[in-house]
């Protein structure tokens, strides 16, 4: 078990929250979370890449010159992948990237990456509840009483975010914000710095603490 520190807006200690979830082994746990984040980078490829092998490629039914007296290579196609517009060799077809792992799997990869992480994981209270409208300002300079460098990778992690807390958020190049039940490998690994909703961590380990 894990107790963390809950902060306040303001950057100031609000009380604990404890966090319990069970991970791999440590001779296993960085191949699990590996293959994790290969399946996930694979699910987002679309293999849809296509290329015309000499059988598919429009033309060449007329021999280009006789075959002997010329003094060059025989040839019996404009479309040979010897020559400029021809076909590809071995070149991409249309493919399933997915890569398959069992649900205890996933989860399990899912709950390891968290806790390696507890580190750099920040709990805060309310977070952008205080917020009337859109500022992105207001979250830059909450980040940053929260100590977290301007230049840091950051994940938020919160259970129902505002349309406000959004719309703050999408300026911000190096910041993602995801809900608590969108959370994922590569992501958690990603990140410098992991910012979590006092609420968002009660959901995480209620879904994902009684594995």
């Amino acid at each position: 078990m894990v107790t963390c520190v809950i902060r306040d807006w303001k950057g100031k200690e609000a009380g604990e929250a404890s966090l319990e979830l069970k991970v791999a082994k440590e001779t296993t746990a960085v191949d699990l979370m590996h293959r994790a984040v290969l399946r996930q980078q694979a699910h987002l490829r679309q293999g849809t890449a296509s290329t015309l092998t000499r059988s598919e490629v429009r033309g060449g039914g007329r021999k280009p010159y006789k075959q002997k007296g010329t003094g060059r290579a025989r040839q019996g196609s404009i479309r040979t992948p010897l020559r400029p517009g021809g076909g590809i060799i071995f070149g991409p077809k249309p493919r399933d990237y997915n890569l398959v792992m069992n649900r205890k799997e996933r989860r399990l990869a899912l709950r390891t990456a968290l806790m390696s992480r507890v580190d750099d994981l920040i709990v805060v209270k309310d977070f952008g509840d205080s917020l009337k409208s859109p500022k992105t300002r207001e979250v830059t300079e909450a980040l940053k009483r929260l100590g977290i460098p301007s230049d840091d990778k950051v994940l938020i992690i919160l259970s129902s975010p505002s349309d406000i807390v959004v719309r703050s958020v999408r300026n911000l190049e190096k910041v993602k914000l995801m809900a608590s039940d969108q959370l994922n490998v590569f992501d958690l690994l990603h990140a410098n710095s992991l910012v979590i909703g006092d609420t968002a961590l009660l959901k995480i380990q209620e879904v994902y603490g009684n594995d």
